[in-house]
């Protein structure tokens, strides 16, 4: 059954894909769309998206431009179980090329992203939750990262434990949180295949 749900999954990452391909778009051209300018660590769309039926939210973001760097930017995932008022939590990040196709899974310390921080199972336990189904910025792009939840849920999985066995074995300065250790941002990661 989980075989099934993730080959479904993976086949809707794919029929998203080229559904837009077919227009000579991508996810990132469905984000940009109403967008003159991209700037650096800015929220895209602005105010993020947030379904209040599961819980889920999330944003894109891009860093500055490396020279050689493949990676566009990246989706924070987020699920906050009890609503909008309630506690967020980070599940994973998407990294993705100036096309918009993926490059990495990863996870992040949590000063990166400032959320409430639950232990490895307990963030495992709402990966099922992470399901996006509004209108905006782009509803393909929206089933299209909950579909890779599906898809990757075992690679997410083992990403959110290997985040907390590097934060357990971390050794921040003296005085710091590994939590809150600035001199370690991504915890983990999962590199796919790229194109």
């Amino acid at each position: 059954m989980v075989e099934d749900a993730r080959g479904r999954a993976l086949a809707e990452i794919a029929f998203c894909q080229s559904l837009l391909a077919k227009g000579g778009l991508n996810m990132l051209s469905e984000i940009f769309r109403e967008t003159s300018e991209i700037t650096a660590w800015e929220h895209y769309p602005p105010g993020d998206v947030f379904d209040p039926a599961s819980g889920a939210q999330w944003f894109y973001h891009c860093h500055p431009a490396a020279e050689g760097a493949l990676e566009h930017g990246h989706f924070h995932c987020f699920l906050r179980p009890q609503g909008m008022n309630g506690p967020i939590h980070h599940l994973a990040a998407v990294g993705v090329d100036s096309y918009g196709r993926m490059l990495r899974l990863f996870t992040v310390n949590q000063w990166v992203v400032g959320d409430d921080w639950l232990d490895a199972e307990g963030t495992i336990a709402l990966l099922p939750r992470f399901d996006v189904q509004m209108p905006r910025p782009s509803y393909l792009v929206n089933r299209w990262l909950t579909a890779i939840f599906t898809g990757y849920e075992g690679e997410i999985a083992e990403l959110i434990r290997e985040r907390d066995r590097v934060l357990t074995a971390h050794r921040p300065p003296e005085g710091v949180e590994a939590r809150q250790d600035r001199g370690l941002e991504v915890t983990s990661e999962f590199d796919l295949p790229h194109p």
